[in-house]
């Protein structure tokens, strides 16, 4: 198969399991590595999510213009300062700094150790079950209006984690969003909000490594995945919000498990390469 039917592969798994709690990462790096294509590279991965970022950005458009204009007008009016949109800018960026920081202090490590796939395997299993526990004890009594700067902060801790592939920067976010009782449309919303920094910062960044990185593709399977991600992504996104409005992430939580249990286990019998 040619780079660029690998691509549109690829491009369509990101796309499709980015804005769901299954951690695309993992996806791009156990299917691959099923396939016998090997690991496309964590420049790859970061920088075909811009596409799905894209996908973001033109969904919650009028979301994040409200947010943003409201931001800036008040720096300069103290009145707009209490307004709820206003206050969600800061919390995007605010919650946005663990995953920044994290991301650039352990760029080498994020790179070589944590693609493992034990640990893939074993983080698709843990969080899986958080995302359970999560997701039946949560109240389900506050609506993202409510949200606090302590709200913020410890759901930007745990879309921190998502630098480990396998935990899910979606799962992990709207996980803590649960265990702080938001309810389940409200805490997807802003785990896709707060993620727009970190992605298309962390896609910039890698820009630089797609020609001669760890990466087996060069710029035109690369911007061919990142079109197709992006096409898919903006579906998953409508379907998702459709989704969790009336039901629980249940099916999440047994793909998780079972998709780690089975590269646990082909790990285990040689079939897929650690």
């Amino acid at each position: 198969m040619t780079d660029l039917l690998k691509a549109v592969v690829l491009g369509i798994i990101q796309g499709l399991t980015e804005f769901l709690p299954i951690s695309s990462s993992a996806h791009l790096r156990i299917f691959p590595e099923l396939l016998g294509w090997g690991d496309p590279g964590a420049a790859f991965t970061a920088v075909i999510q811009i596409g799905t970022e894209l996908a973001v950005l033109i969904y919650f458009r009028k979301d994040i213009w409200r947010i943003g204009s409201a931001w800036v007008r008040s720096m300069f009016r103290a009145e707009l300062r209490g307004g709820i949109d206003a206050r969600m800018g800061w919390f995007i960026i605010v919650g946005s700094l663990p995953i920044v920081v994290l991301g650039v202090l352990l760029k080498d490590v994020i790179e070589r150790d944590f693609r493992n796939l034990w640990i893939v395997g074993t983080t698709l299993i843990v969080m899986g079950v958080v995302l359970g526990i999560a997701d039946r004890v949560g109240r389900t009594d506050r609506s993202l209006g409510r949200i606090t700067l302590k709200d913020a902060v410890l759901m930007g801790a745990a879309q921190a984690l998502a630098l480990v592939p396998g935990v899910s920067r979606s799962g992990a976010t709207i996980s803590m969003g649960r265990f702080l009782g938001f309810e389940r449309e409200a805490a997807t919303r802003f785990a896709f909000l707060l993620a727009i920094p970190a992605v298309v910062g962390a896609g910039v960044f890698e820009l630089k490594d797609i020609p001669d990185g760890h990466n087996d593709f060069g710029w035109g399977p690369t911007v061919t995945a990142t079109v197709v991600s992006f096409v898919v992504g903006y579906a998953a996104i409508a379907w998702l919000l459709r989704y969790v409005s009336t039901r629980s992430y249940t099916p999440f939580v047994v793909y998780r498990i079972a998709l780690g249990a089975a590269t646990l286990i082909l790990l285990g019998a040689g079939v897929l390469s650690a």
